[in-house]
């Protein structure tokens, strides 16, 4: 065997090892998701609910922002991908895996279209990245990375409908877009890495300064879970508080206008 039928033979045996450890993640993925669907006990769990945590006020609000941050989490990872910013990229790997698991679960395989889909979905650079390191095989993420852009779109779309279907307003749209901007600046005149760049816009935009936290990959991933959660829960306590003064306050004029009414009878 030469050295060119070596080379295709190895790089054929990456694609089919990338797929078939594709397939276990995902049918593994989706039996626990399924598991913990169905599972009566956890569905009737407080733990679970999100009521328990979030006012029901919010919660709309809260899907809104689901939306919203996959978009940017679909655009980090896509960037990534094309052009291999820094260490975090053994991070960005796992992550696309993931990704990738996850909305290849929300495609039906009923049409060429979504099968084609599907097999694009398959995140064979990350996977033999992770296995082998850089290999020819990477070169196949020229395809995989522009279709986030078309989950981009797809998800702008359903923030677009849940937003006018619920009659919310759109004002978390134009915060968005202005942490969406200055992370692409930040990234451009900073000259730094996607993840680097998310972890400045949001220390900065939730006044913890503008420095990066964190010096590992996974490290920065958690400062920016850490930033946005405790930055969600503060306002939905001081939501809470708002709305737990005014109901006192209701409370307490109709208490007053109960007594008189009862005293003119």
């Amino acid at each position: 065997m030469n050295e060119s039928e070596f080379f295709v033979l190895f790089t054929l045996a990456q694609i089919v090892l990338a797929l078939i450890i594709f397939t276990v993640i995902f049918r593994v993925g989706k039996f626990t998701v399924n598991y913990l669907m169905h599972n009566t006990t956890l569905k009737n769990s407080a733990l679970f609910n999100i009521r328990e945590y979030f006012p029901e006020e919010e919660i709309p609000a809260l899907r809104q922002i689901y939306y919203l941050s996959m978009i940017l989490i679909f655009t980090v990872t896509m960037l990534y991908i094309l052009f291999s910013w820094g260490p975090e990229i053994v991070n960005i790997a796992y992550i696309d895996i993931i990704l990738s698991c996850f909305l290849a679960t929300k495609i039906k395989p009923d049409s060429l279209k979504h099968k084609l889909m599907l097999l694009l979905l398959v995140p064979f650079g990350s996977i033999n990245f992770l296995i082998f390191g850089v290999t020819f095989v990477n070169l196949v993420d020229i395809i995989h990375a522009p279709l986030y852009l078309y989950f981009v779109k797809m998800y702008y779309h359903k923030f677009v409908e849940f937003t006018e279907t619920n009659s919310l307003g759109i004002t978390i749209i134009l915060l968005y877009s202005i942490i969406f901007i200055s992370f692409i600046v930040t990234m451009i005149v900073e000259n730094v890495s996607p993840l680097n760049s998310l972890v400045m816009v949001s220390n900065a935009f939730t006044s913890n300064g503008y420095s990066i936290l964190g010096s590992s990959g996974w490290g920065k991933i958690n400062s920016l879970v850490l930033v946005w959660s405790g930055f969600l829960l503060s306002g939905v306590g001081t939501a809470t508080l708002t709305v737990a003064i005014v109901m006192k306050h209701v409370d307490k004029e109709f208490d007053r206008l109960e007594k008189l009414v009862k005293k003119n009878k």
